[in-house]
């Protein structure tokens, strides 16, 4: 059994797909939407975060911003509001957590979930904290140094499932 569920935990219906970026210039300053990004270790060049690690880049699932606004009782939600990097459309990031994801040239691996701040209260209104709870998206290291953009595919690659995995 172990080796069919190996399988299934590897298969994906499709790659995913970059659908934003932004980047956070500076401490609490407007997020600045981008076409493309450049990833070192450090994290994305332009961005304040690059204190590198396993947070150098953070990652959303796009399909979570419809959820959240419903939590939030909005019509929508700018991803730029969340203060997330990258936002991937078609790839549950939640099954490719701890596996190398290719990102155009970039090389990343999804270390951990990103927990909203006390800022969503003030940014979603009364709610907005609990809304992103389970929602907030993921940070990641960055394994290989990179470009990626918008509409670029966001590919697993193969690794070995282990049973922290299952």
């Amino acid at each position: 059994m172990a080796s069919d569920l190996k399988t299934l935990m590897a298969r994906h219906a499709r790659p995913g797909l970059i659908s934003w970026i932004g980047l956070r210039p500076a401490r609490l300053a407007p997020v600045v939407q981008v076409d493309s990004a450049e990833a070192s270790e450090a994290g994305l060049a332009g961005d304040h975060y690059v204190s590198g690690g396993k947070r150098a880049v953070t990652l959303l699932q796009g399909e979570h911003l419809p959820v959240i606004a419903a939590l939030a009782a909005l019509a929508e939600v700018d991803p730029a509001q969340l203060r997330r990097n990258v936002v991937v459309h078609g790839l549950n990031l939640a099954a490719v957590r701890h596996h190398p994801l290719r990102l155009g040239t970039a090389l990343l691996r999804i270390s951990g979930p990103c927990a909203p701040c006390s800022r969503m209260e003030r940014v979603l209104g009364p709610g907005g904290y609990n809304a992103m709870r389970g929602h907030g998206g993921y940070y990641a290291e960055v394994l290989e140094p990179g470009c990626f953009a918008l509409g670029d595919a966001v590919v697993p690659e193969a690794r070995e499932t282990t049973e922290r995995d299952i």
